[in-house]
């Protein structure tokens, strides 16, 4: 009978110095590696996200808005097409693509990107046919650089 309890009490014993503490330190190399990784991601896309139409912007000395969520980007590219963020709108089709742009509260901010080559009463057209649409909240885009000359075509002779 003590031979019983001698065999008992020693596997016992076995069996608590045999089980681990659990680990208290979290490992955050993992951790590093994979936001290391998201960085880079994000710095290489994030010139990518803007319109992707190429647009030769006029310059302006006008103050940046804030940017709102719900934003939608009108281009007009040098030959007159019409773009809604990267999609080309056909020809007599802006009225239509306008109607199907989602809308909630007041309706979407408009930006609209023309490019400087253009005829004014290209972008004025554009222009109306946002107002029509009723989407009259309405950013015209420039290139944040100063003009050369505000009074370029006066001669500065009097």
């Amino acid at each position: 009978m003590a031979m019983g309890l001698a065999s008992t009490r020693g596997g016992g014993r076995r069996g608590l110095g045999s089980r681990r503490r659990p680990m208290s330190e979290i490992n955050v190399t993992p951790f590093v590696d994979v936001m290391l990784v998201l960085l880079i991601i994000f710095m290489v896309t994030a010139p990518l996200l803007t319109a992707g139409v190429p647009i030769d912007l006029p310059d302006s000395r006008a103050a940046q808005l804030p940017s709102d969520q719900q934003q939608v980007t009108i281009s007009i590219d040098e030959a007159g097409y019409v773009y809604i963020d990267d999609a080309a709108v056909e020809l007599g089709g802006l009225p239509q693509a306008l109607e199907s742009i989602p809308r909630s509260g007041e309706g979407p901010d408009i930006t609209l990107r023309a490019d400087r080559a253009l005829d004014y009463g290209r972008v004025m057209a554009v222009m109306g046919e946002l107002n029509r649409a009723g989407l009259n909240r309405i950013s015209l885009i420039t290139n944040s650089a100063a003009p050369a000359s505000v009074n370029a075509g006066s001669s500065g002779e009097e």
